[in-house]
């Protein structure tokens, strides 16, 4: 087992393909999990990576097989528990699509982890558990405190909030009970270079909103982040001893109208509409709403960066035009 040994789960996605990435350019031996290793359209662009040749093992997992999950874990001193289904519209199975692959594949990938006498998990969360909260007060940042409604996404059939929330409390409370160290990422909407060749559901967003799309994303959204500082919070969050608990990662606590407004101002030539100012009410802005990363001595790219590099990397694959 060497100290540099790490497993990344959800290797072939968008956020864990530059996970892998930035991992390889840092001297890591990775072991990154795939669905299919005979999909070309999940294992070629991670054998194209720089240092992949020496330093990357793929590992075919199921997250509902724990065997598949303990196989490319062992040998691993650090997980990156990345993988878990992201589907916001299109939800015909809740319980098979969304909520057994996130919760049971959270803990089956724990349970690996432990059993593998690993010696850190950081497991990747999103802002969809920290909101819909709309019993938060609206005078107060939401903070790593606030938890999404569960009750709420029930109600109002939200299935992707709901898989992210309860597969992280499953998280906090397996780390409770075996004393397995776990820290949690709460990413926001993930945007940037795409390195796989298909489009995430934060892009597709993007690529809808250029479209004309006037849907307002109030239970899901709380502001941008570029996809590299994403990955780099991962890994300042697994090297950083102190880091403890949740941290919301976004450049931004942000309503979606900002989000479109600037969009608009740097590309005029596309429909994008107009959206009130407020379109997430009860959700206060903030510029330092991840603080806990930025304490941390994390810089976080800018808005117009996270839109300028995420508009060329959709131009350049033929997403837009």
């Amino acid at each position: 087992m060497s100290k540099n040994e790490v497993c990344v789960t959800g290797g072939s996605g968008f956020i864990g393909s530059w996970l892998v990435r930035l991992l390889l350019d840092r001297g890591y031996t990775v072991h990154a999990t795939v669905q299919n290793l005979n999909d070309e359209k999940e294992t070629k662009h991670l054998e194209a990576l720089e240092g992949a040749e020496t330093n990357l093992r793929l590992f075919q997992i199921d997250l509902l097989n724990y065997d598949s999950l303990l196989a490319a874990i062992h040998g691993s001193v650090g997980v990156f528990h990345v993988a878990s289904p992201c589907i916001v519209d299109r939800v015909h199975d809740p319980q098979k699509q969304l909520l057994d692959p996130a919760i049971k594949g959270t803990v089956n990938v724990l349970k690996a982890a432990k059993e593998s006498g690993v010696k850190r998990v950081v497991v990747t969360s999103s802002i969809s558990a920290i909101t819909p909260s709309p019993n938060w007060p609206s005078d107060v940042a939401k903070r790593e405190d606030c938890w999404t409604d569960v009750e709420y996404c029930k109600q109002n059939e939200l299935w992707y909030p709901l898989s992210k929330t309860m597969a992280e409390k499953m998280a906090w409370d397996f780390a409770k009970d075996t004393g397995l160290d776990v820290v949690v990422i709460n990413p926001g909407t993930v945007m940037g270079p795409i390195i796989p060749p298909a489009v995430n559901a934060s892009m597709l967003m993007l690529i809808r909103l250029l479209e004309g799309c006037t849907e307002e994303y109030k239970d899901f959204y709380m502001g941008p982040i570029h996809v590299r500082d994403v990955a780099l919070a991962h890994i300042l969050l697994y090297e950083n001893p102190s880091a403890a608990g949740r941290h919301i990662c976004v450049e931004a606590i942000r309503h979606f109208s900002d989000f479109a407004a600037k969009v608009a101002e740097l590309y005029p030539e596309y429909k994008v509409p107009r959206f009130p100012k407020d379109t997430q009410p009860g959700l206060l802005r903030a510029e330092d709403g991840s603080k806990k990363l930025i304490d941390l001595g994390f810089q976080f790219t800018s808005l117009e960066k996270i839109i300028k590099d995420s508009m060329e990397s959709l131009k350049s694959k033929g997403y837009i035009s």
